[in-house]
């Protein structure tokens, strides 16, 4: 027999008004009444019906989380936090949000479409992962997208993404221009003046303002860069091994390699290896993110630690209401330069 809200108020000696309160969240209710409530919930193992709940409320229990690609330990560890803040207390029938997360591969055409997909559902949160693709028309059209989110009332964050005005999304962003302009003062400041450097995909926002404070950084120190030290890829360890052989080609007199990831760091470092030099007595190498890996990669990465984790867990109590945004809606990360040892002093 399917157990109806009025069964749970009847177990729990209150009117279904009261019950419905609980389970949407939308109005204050005394602890020791939401325990009686979600007790009678879990006795009767009442289960909330979703797209009804929907439709006579502004939004769902759905929260959508979209990332680039969820295998990248920067987006998984940024998603596995979102999802850790999102959740009610467990076991529980009210509170809880059904975290979903849209894997993009990077596809503008699929960002739009996962959007579209979570306001058809009246996601109660949207959280958009990661650099943001520098196209005009896409930016047109995902600005008019989250404002009809944001009309509709779902909260929608931005989380490690530049900020898109008058949109109505909140944006937590990371320093990328000031990290990178760290890494590279770094290795100027051990004597590096032959410096290359592997960027990420020409089309994405973090790969402009990483290589904008490495360029800043050369200019502070009046090096000038050489066209030849500069080379676009994804964002992976293959780019970075054929990448680096690139470099090479170019300029066999580089002392050092900066990598636009920790992911194309080690593919710099397989390809210095394989082409017979050490690290970092011929060649250092340095990376950005501080993912898991790289203080295990041999020699240990030289990198810019972004805090993942935390700006996730912001985001994602952010989006849930149970932190207040930034002043001005934005807030803006720095990363923290970590020493290891694939950088050292250039070779004489």
């Amino acid at each position: 027999m399917t157990v109806t809200l009025a069964d749970v108020a009847a177990r729990a000696q209150v009117s279904p008004a009261t019950v419905s309160r609980v389970l949407n969240g939308n109005y204050p209710v005394a602890a020791s009444t939401r325990e009686r409530v979600l007790k009678a919930v879990d006795e009767l193992d009442y289960v909330l019906n979703g797209p009804a709940s929907a439709l006579a409320a502004a939004t769902s229990d759905l929260v959508g989380i979209l990332v680039n690609d969820i295998a990248d330990p920067f987006f998984g560890i940024m998603a596995s936090a979102i999802q850790a803040e999102i959740g009610g207390p467990g076991g529980r029938a009210g509170g809880e949000r059904l975290a979903v997360v849209c894997n993009t591969g990077g596809s503008p055409e699929r960002e739009l479409t996962y959007l579209t997909l979570l306001q058809r559902q009246r996601a109660a949160a949207v959280v958009l992962t990661g650099g943001a693709i520098e196209d005009a028309a896409h930016q047109a059209a995902m600005a008019a997208k989250m404002r009809k989110l944001a009309d509709a009332g779902t909260k929608v964050v931005l989380c490690g993404r530049p900020p898109a005005q008058d949109t109505g999304a909140i944006a937590l962003t990371f320093d990328n221009r000031g990290g990178g302009q760290e890494l590279t003062e770094h290795l100027i400041g051990l004597g590096h003046r032959r410096l290359g450097y592997i960027a990420g995909p020409e089309e994405r926002t973090t790969t402009r303002h990483r290589l904008e404070g490495h360029r800043a950084a050369l200019a502070a120190h009046g090096i000038t860069e050489d066209p030849r030290w500069t080379v676009h890829g994804r964002y992976d360890r293959q780019s970075g091994y054929e990448a680096t052989l690139e470099l090479l080609r170019r300029d066999p007199s580089l002392t050092a390699v900066v990598a636009a990831n920790d992911s194309v760091a080690l593919g710099a470092c397989a390809a210095l290896r394989d082409s017979g030099l050490r690290i970092p007595e011929d060649v250092s190498v340095a990376g950005f993110d501080d993912l898991p890996f790289s203080v295990d990669a041999v020699p240990s990465l030289t990198t810019v630690r972004l805090p993942l984790a935390e700006a996730g867990a912001r985001a994602g109590r952010i989006a849930m209401g149970r932190e207040e945004p930034p002043p001005g809606g934005i807030a803006s990360v720095r990363g923290e330069l970590m020493v290891r040892g694939s950088t050292g002093a250039p070779r004489a």
